[in-house]
């Protein structure tokens, strides 16, 4: 089990650029895979991106790929999120999630999850 804290939300126009963090507690970190997800108002929790524990391998949404970059450091216990080219629809608040081994697009597959930081794209 890990505990995990995300920090980095804010205001961000149109176009604009910001990156999330999640910082894990534990040493086991590199051997979890991690997920980003995000929850609109009124609307399901959806999976934005995932990397892999040794941080070769990365998957994304369709809705964000290309604009997104999912990254890991796991010297220091923490998985990135970068958003560029954000877009009014990238509002929502953004959670990070892990589990042991391999990635996954489901939400069903992730056992630890943060508190969530709220991420808003004016136009």
């Amino acid at each position: 089990q890990v505990t995990l804290v995300e920090s980095g939300g804010g205001l961000v126009q149109a176009g604009g650029s910001l990156r999330l963090s999640c910082a894990a507690s534990g040493r086991t970190f590199s051997t979890y895979a991690m997920g980003w997800f995000r929850q609109a108002p009124g609307k399901e929790r959806e999976f934005v991106a995932a990397i892999n524990s040794n941080g070769v391998g990365t998957y994304y949404a369709d809705a964000v790929k290309g604009r997104f970059t999912i990254s890991r450091d796991n010297a220091k216990n923490t998985v990135y999120l970068q958003m560029n080219s954000s877009k009014p629809e990238d509002t929502a608040v953004y959670y990070c999630a892990a589990r042991k081994w391999g990635y996954s697009p489901f939400r069903r597959d992730y056992a630890d999850w943060g508190q969530g930081t709220q991420v808003t794209v004016s136009s």
